[in-house]
C-alpha cells in the first residue's frame, strides 16, 4: 500500500532544489546525515524526539547563492515569521554551509531540536502559530549578474551539446 502511494526510503534524507542547484540535508548530534523517505510526492526526515539537528546546505553550481531558511514558519535569522522578502545567508560558489539554530546574536543560537507542535518554538511565541511546525523552508536566490541558464547541473551539459537531428532524415 505505501509503495503504491510513492513511498520511497532515502539513506540520507536530502532534498534537491532547484532541479539541483542546492541539497538540503539534516545532520544529528553525532554529524551524520539522518534518514528519511518519500511519499505523496513529499519528502520527510526522520528524527528523534528532543534531539538537536543542523540544516546543511549544499551549493551545486559555479555562482554565490543567497539562501533564506525558515523551520517551523520562523525565519532562522531572526525568529520571525518567514518570508521571501527577508535577507538570508550566502553561499559561496560549490560551498555548503551549516545552520546549527535559530540565530540570537552574532555568537548565540538557539539550537533545532525535534518535538512536540505544543513545545515548539513557533508554538510558545506570542502570537505563535502552529500552522507550520516540522516544516524546513529554503528559497533560493541567485546573486544579481549571474546567468542561472549557464550553470550546467547533472547532464545537461551534454543536452546543451546534443544533436536531436544528427542524420537530419529517418533512415527509410
Amino acid at each position: 500500500m505505501a509503495n503504491a502511494s510513492g513511498f520511497r526510503r532515502m539513506s540520507e534524507g536530502s532534498s534537491d532544489l532547484g532541479g539541483g542547484v542546492a541539497t538540503v540535508r539534516l545532520k544529528d548530534e553525532s554529524s551524520r546525515f539522518l534518514s528519511g523517505f518519500e511519499a505523496g510526492g513529499k519528502k520527510f526526515v526522520i528524527g528523534t524526539s528532543g534531539a538537536r539537528y543542523t540544516i546543511v546546505v549544499q551549493n551545486n553550481v559555479p555562482a554565490r547563492l543567497e539562501v533564506v531558511v525558515s523551520v517551523d514558519g520562523l525565519d532562522v535569522l531572526d525568529g520571525k515569521d518567514a518570508a521571501f522578502s527577508k535577507r538570508g545567508y550566502l553561499i559561496e560558489p560549490n560551498g555548503v554551509i551549516e545552520i546549527d539554530g535559530f540565530r540570537q546574536s552574532m555568537n548565540a543560537v538557539a539550537a533545532f531540536r525535534f518535538g512536540s507542535v505544543r513545545d515548539s518554538y513557533a508554538e510558545k511565541k506570542e502570537g505563535g502559530s502552529s500552522r507550520n511546525v516540522g516544516v524546513i523552508g529554503v528559497a533560493l536566490f541567485n546573486e544579481r549578474g549571474s546567468n542561472p541558464s549557464s550553470w550546467q547541473i547533472g547532464d545537461t551539459k551534454s543536452r546543451l551539446d546534443a544533436n536531436p537531428f544528427p542524420g537530419q532524415f529517418a533512415t527509410p
